[in-house]
């Protein structure tokens, strides 16, 4: 019983569990949704399409995991998305061949949200939802004001390539989410960052009277959080050849919550997992194909989404996961043993 145990309440069991069931109301809706060919040297088909619209996402989700894994949050990742594909643009606009430039304006954007959300609660000592609920606001005003409330076309080759190009068949998008992923992971796992990330979570207290600057880690992570919001503006504004400062990003920092505490990151800190996020993102993004394959109506979208959350919620708690081994050990156990110890299913 105990590898069954375990697999219960590994944190990444349940997630993959959702997406494959996603997966298969997809099959069984359209036998063909697994399908991929070749259309003008591209990869085409609609696992495809699930993994170049989730990229933006799962950049914006793992900045987010290593904040909520200090016990903060960043709902102006969205707002940060909308100002830096609006930078990009206006550059763009002045030159199209201005691509490394735009480049640069859009991920000096980034550094500069994460520097003062960073800032405000790190060192301010401002409650994270209150100090990134600033950024929030005022950021969607100012990326108005750069796109004068207009939406700015983009046209230059060099600059939509990243967004709506194609690398070895496969979405330049999906192959910048894949290193992005994995140079995280290296940084997380292979330095002492995710140690002092998990610290800070478990008990910020105790990190900082054993000498650790948690100020400086807390700090850190935000800026990380503002660069992948950044690199995610890029994508989003060259995948649909514009910056539109309204609608870009709008309610993305929702989704990308719902995909962190999807892949088991605790809200409460310490506990995360990168790879889970990866895993909440698709869920997420391949949720939203699925209501609209099946025909489910625009406006009830959310609805959905919400109870498949809450599903997957209620199923990831200690309760749950507890409830879970005890039904499966009655079904392992033989009949006649449970006759003589007298085990019943409750």
């Amino acid at each position: 019983m105990k590898p069954v145990r375990a697999l219960v309440r590994h944190q990444l069991v349940w997630p993959a569990i959702t997406l494959v069931l996603l997966i298969l109301l997809d099959v069984a809706h359209r036998a063909s949704f697994l399908s991929v060919t070749v259309l003008d040297g591209h990869l085409f088909g609609a696992p495809i399409d699930i993994l170049n619209r989730a990229a933006p996402l799962v950049m914006v989700s793992l900045g987010m995991t290593l904040v909520i894994a200090t016990r903060g949050i960043d709902i102006s990742v969205g707002a940060t998305v909308a100002i830096a594909g609006a930078a990009a643009a206006i550059i763009l606009e002045a030159d199209p061949s201005r691509v490394g430039m735009a480049l640069g304006a859009a991920i000096a954007v980034g550094l500069l949200a994460g520097m003062w959300n960073g800032l405000l609660v790190a060192l301010v000592g401002m409650q994270p939802i209150i100090a990134t609920l600033i950024l929030m606001v005022a950021g969607r005003g100012v990326a108005q004001l750069l796109t004068g409330g207009q939406i700015i076309p983009i046209g230059a080759p060099g600059y939509l390539r990243l967004g709506d190009g194609y690398l070895a068949m496969v979405p330049c998008s999906v192959w910048i989410a894949v290193v992005v992923t994995l140079a995280l992971a290296l940084l997380v796992n292979r330095t002492a960052l995710g140690l002092f990330v998990r610290s800070i979570g478990v008990n910020p207290v105790a990190t900082r009277l054993v000498g650790l600057r948690s100020g400086a880690i807390v700090f850190g992570v935000y800026v990380i959080c503002g660069l992948m919001a950044a690199l995610a503006g890029i994508i989003a504004s060259s995948n649909v050849r514009s910056a539109d400062g309204n609608n870009a990003g709008l309610l993305l920092e929702l989704d990308a919550i719902l995909a962190v505490t999807l892949g088991g990151t605790s809200l409460l800190g310490g506990r995360f997992s990168l790879g889970g996020t990866v895993l909440g993102a698709l869920i997420i993004q391949t949720l939203t194909y699925t209501t609209y394959s099946i025909g489910v109506p625009p406006e009830a979208t959310l609805v959905v989404k919400a109870i498949v959350v809450v599903a997957v919620s209620v199923i990831q708690s200690e309760v749950a996961r507890a409830l879970v081994v005890r039904q499966v050990k009655h079904l392992l156990t033989p009949a006649r043993e449970r006759a003589s110890t007298g085990t019943s299913p409750s």
